[in-house]
């Protein structure tokens, strides 16, 4: 006997449900609203017709976000989450919304302009606030770089000189500490998390406030859509799910440049960007297919 999943797809109606609804599906579990899931029998044929079903249920719809320039795109971002986080008053609610793509795909400065126009557009779509009182603000970046394992840990693992080099590999973060932050944020609605300081090299522990009055959060980092492990369990987290569509030449070109810029010499910077950074692109690129709104990315 074949047991399903049935948590994507769509639940039947407590008072629609019979027992000869539910007769159609043997071989399954089915959860109705609000009862126990039960496992009844199902012939082949039905069963290929509920395999069916899941797969067509798990198609997710994908909004598409370009314009002319990035000011475009940091605008509609910025007026597509205001509307759907302004209705939201109780205090413990929160819009989580993931933000990944490849490294120089531009998140970090993505994130920082989405949240600034959000913090612009909140007072107008809420009518609570006082026109003469500058309101809090009400969105603000969680970035995933403070959750780096820190070097002490890099060197206490089984090949130190191997884990350094490929720092910023998905094994070199914290993805549990990320998960435990986030619930917090849920069940509590504010947390500390922790920053990264480049000068140094680590987290910097509880840095960052994610306040109450926080209503937008945006998560943002490579891997935070992810559908491996814990990360996949950080991405069932997101009330959205972003992704940067970049070429990924193009952010690699972007990547390499920067690290020329933080004093690496070129024969150096190619080499990381070959050994650890396009690796690490091109396993973030295939999480594109989680994504709700696939954002392009714009030369600057």
């Amino acid at each position: 006997m074949e047991v399903y999943s049935f948590s994507n797809v769509p639940r039947f109606c407590h008072s629609c449900s019979s027992v000869s609804e539910t007769s159609r599906f043997r071989g399954v579990k089915v959860q109705l609203w609000g009862q126990s899931p039960v496992t009844v029998q199902l012939s082949r044929r039905k069963r290929r017709t509920t395999r069916n079903l899941i797969s067509s249920s798990q198609k997710r719809d994908v909004a598409v976000v370009d314009g002319s320039c990035m000011d475009d795109i940091y605008d509609k971002l910025a007026e597509r989450i205001v509307p759907l986080s302004a209705a939201m008053f109780s205090p413990n609610v929160k819009r989580l919304v993931g933000l990944a793509g490849p490294p120089g795909a531009g998140k970090s400065t993505l994130a920082k302009e989405v949240v600034r126009r959000v913090n612009r557009l909140w007072p107008q779509k809420a009518s609570s606030f006082d026109a003469e009182v500058m309101p809090p603000d009400v969105a603000i970046v969680l970035p995933m770089d403070g959750f780096h394992l820190y070097r002490s840990q890099l060197d206490a693992m089984e090949d130190p000189k191997e884990a350094h080099a490929r720092r910023g590999a998905p094994w070199t973060f914290d993805p549990a500490l990320l998960l435990n932050c986030l619930k917090k944020l849920r069940n509590e609605g504010s947390v500390y998390v922790p920053s990264f300081d480049h000068g140094v090299g680590d987290p910097v522990e509880e840095d960052i406030f994610v306040s109450l009055q926080h209503k937008v959060v945006i998560v943002e980092g490579n891997y935070v859509l992810l559908e491996e492990g814990s990360w996949k369990d950080i991405s069932d987290m997101f009330d959205e799910k972003w992704f940067i569509d970049v070429n990924l030449d193009t952010a690699m070109q972007r990547v390499e440049a920067r690290h020329i810029s933080t004093g690496k010499p070129p024969d150096v910077a190619k080499w990381r960007i070959d050994y650890n950074d396009r690796p690490n692109a091109e396993l973030i690129m295939k999480s594109k297919t989680n994504a709700d709104v696939l954002i392009r990315s714009i030369n600057l």
